[in-house]
C-alpha cells in the first residue's frame, strides 16, 4: 500500500489547464516525429527518475485507488486507476476520463470527489504521454489513436463505459468515439481542442517554446499560467508533475487534426459539451455554435467565466452538468 502524505490543499484553480499545459503541443507533437525512435521515451534514467517522484507526490492528492490495472494492448501497456463509487451505481457504466496531453490520471484530483458520488470511475494514463503507460508501437493515426483506446476498453469489464476527455482528451474519446463506438454509452466533453473549433494562433504560437525541454523551466510554467488565464502554478504538484513530464519525456504520437464535420456527424450516441468561456486555447463561442449545428442532438453549455482550466475551477459544477446528463439516458 502507498503510504500518503497529509493532505494539503493547494489552489488549484489552474489544474484543468494542467492538462492544458500542453494542449497546444498537438504542434509541437510534430516536430517530435523527425528523431528515428518509434515510440515514446524518457530522456535518461535520472529524468524518469524526476518525473516519478513529482507523479508519486501528485497521486496523494487522490482518493486510494481500488484497483491499479495494467492493461496490454496491441500499442503498449496501458496503465489505469479504478476508483469505486456508491454502491447503488455498482451495476451502472462507470466513468472512464482522458485527461489532455502531458497530465495523467492525478490531474482530475479536484474532480474524484464530485464524481465519485455519481459513479465508479477510471482514470488513464494515456498512452505515448509521460505517465504509467508504456508505448510499444508508433501511433502514427487518428485510427491508431483510437484503436488502442477501444483495446483498452474491451480489456475493461464493463459492457459499456462513458467518456469524459478534458482538452485534448476531448478530441481524444471524440475520435474513438467517430472510429470504434462499441463500448461507448456517451461522451462528455470538458472544453474540446480540436473537436469543434481549430486552436487560437496565440496557443499555437505560446506552445512552441514551451514545448522545448532544454529552454528553462520557467517557459514551461509560464504556458501553464497562460492557458489558466494567469492562476498561479508555482509549488502545485500537479504542476510540477507536469513540467517534470514536458522536460523528461519525447513524444512520439502524431499531431491530432480537427475532426471533419462528417466524422462528427457519424457520433451518435449522447453527446455533453461543457465550453470554458474565457479559454484562451480556442473561441469558446465559436466551437460552441459549431457543436449544435454538427451535433443536434448533443446538450451543449457554455460556463461564461471559466478558462481552460474548466476542471479544476467548476468541478462540482462539472458533477452536477454530469448527474444531469446521466439522468437523461435510458
Amino acid at each position: 500500500m502507498r503510504v500518503r502524505a497529509p493532505r494539503i490543499r493547494h489552489p488549484r484553480r489552474w489544474l484543468g489547464g494542467g492538462a492544458a499545459l500542453a494542449t497546444a503541443l498537438v504542434v509541437a507533437a510534430g516536430f517530435a516525429l523527425h528523431h528515428p525512435a518509434p515510440v515514446g521515451y524518457f530522456v535518461s534514467a535520472q529524468a524518469q527518475d524526476r518525473f516519478l517522484r513529482a507523479y508519486d507526490r501528485a497521486m496523494a492528492d487522490l482518493p486510494e485507488p481500488d484497483r491499479t490495472l495494467d492493461v496490454r494492448t496491441s500499442y503498449g501497456v496501458v496503465r489505469v486507476y479504478h476508483f469505486a463509487g456508491p454502491a447503488s451505481s455498482s451495476s451502472a457504466p462507470p466513468l472512464l476520463l482522458l485527461p489532455g496531453r502531458a497530465a495523467p490520471s492525478p490531474v482530475w484530483a479536484d474532480n474524484l470527489p464530485s464524481l465519485l458520488r455519481l459513479r465508479s470511475v477510471y482514470t488513464v494514463d494515456l498512452l505515448g504521454e509521460p505517465g504509467m503507460s508504456v508505448q510499444q508501437r508508433p501511433i502514427s493515426s487518428a485510427r491508431d489513436h483510437a484503436q488502442w483506446l477501444h483495446e483498452l476498453l474491451r480489456g475493461l469489464p464493463e459492457a459499456r463505459l462513458h467518456l469524459v476527455g478534458l482538452s485534448i482528451g476531448g478530441w481524444t474519446a471524440t475520435n474513438l468515439a467517430a472510429h470504434r463506438p462499441e463500448k461507448v454509452a456517451s461522451v462528455i466533453l470538458l472544453d474540446p481542442v480540436l473537436v469543434f473549433t481549430d486552436l487560437s494562433p496565440a496557443a499555437i504560437v505560446r506552445s512552441v517554446p514551451a514545448s522545448v525541454r532544454w529552454l528553462p523551466r520557467s517557459w514551461r510554467e509560464d504556458f501553464a499560467s497562460w492557458t489558466a488565464n494567469g492562476a498561479p502554478v508555482e509549488d502545485v504538484p500537479v504542476a510540477e508533475m507536469i513540467e517534470a513530464g514536458m522536460q523528461s519525456y519525447v513524444l512520439k504520437l502524431s499531431a491530432p487534426g480537427r475532426l471533419t464535420d462528417e466524422r462528427l456527424a457519424g457520433v451518435r450516441m449522447p453527446v455533453l459539451t461543457l465550453f470554458a468561456g474565457k479559454s484562451r486555447m480556442h473561441d469558446a463561442a465559436a466551437g460552441a455554435a459549431h457543436a449544435r449545428h454538427v451535433l443536434p442532438h448533443a446538450v451543449v453549455k457554455v460556463y461564461p467565466d471559466a478558462s481552460h482550466a474548466i476542471n479544476g475551477e467548476q468541478p462540482e459544477q462539472i458533477a452536477a452538468d454530469i448527474a444531469a446528463h446521466l439522468a437523461r439516458l435510458p
